[in-house]
């Protein structure tokens, strides 16, 4: 199945409406949860990864992205906080567009404001699709559900060619499951064909 990655608009494009190149370092928080969406976000070096923690303090990963993806734009189009943090995983740099800007932007080009359309619909799917296996009891079902909507984050219709670039303390932060659990049914879903593990690197 051919998936729909996060939206990467040309960066001269960007720049023609107003978009600034911003740097972050390490561990460093582009936005809070409870702030508010006042800017398009996309990465041109580094990865992000989009937090919350629950009372207790547990961290729990929504999302890790990456080179020419977008983040935070589905907040612009309504009056409402971040319900979460994006936190650089590495020195990140950024094109940030601010909110009206964005939006005339897409007024003027609408090929690819069906292209948001087309993206921002895609998530809601995948999203949809892994909330209802997040429900199983069976991890195996939460393993393919977190796999299945990372990988409608990409490019691309091939079996087992889609690197997982998430270590196994994070994929057990997305799923809610313990790390011994994540690295023993990983191992179940490569004898059952479902993925490849090489050299510690998971293909999905």
């Amino acid at each position: 199945m051919k998936t729909i990655s996060c939206m990467n608009i040309e960066p001269e494009l960007l720049y023609s409406y107003g978009a600034e190149r911003k740097s972050y370092k390490q561990k460093e928080i582009i936005y809070r949860e409870g702030d508010h969406a006042a800017y398009y976000y996309q990465i041109t070096k580094g990865k992000v990864k989009l937090n919350s923690y629950d009372e207790g303090g547990k961290e729990f990963i929504h999302n890790i992205i990456g080179e020419n993806q977008s983040f935070g734009d589905s907040l612009i189009f309504i009056e409402k906080i971040y319900v979460m943090n994006a936190v650089c995983l590495t020195d990140v740099e950024v094109l940030r567009l601010p909110k009206n800007n964005f939006i005339e932007l897409l007024e003027n080009n609408p090929k690819i404001s069906l292209e948001l359309n087309a993206c921002l619909s895609q998530r809601l799917y995948f999203k949809a699709i892994m909330l209802q296996n997040m429900s199983s009891q069976n991890p195996v079902i939460r393993l393919e559900g977190l796999l299945n909507y990372l990988k409608s984050y990409h490019d691309g219709d091939c079996e087992q060619c889609f690197p997982v670039e998430l270590t196994r303390q994070q994929i057990a932060n997305l799923t809610g499951l313990r790390v011994e659990t994540v690295i023993r049914n990983l191992k179940k879903m490569e004898k059952q064909g479902k993925l490849t593990i090489k050299d510690r690197k998971i293909l999905y």
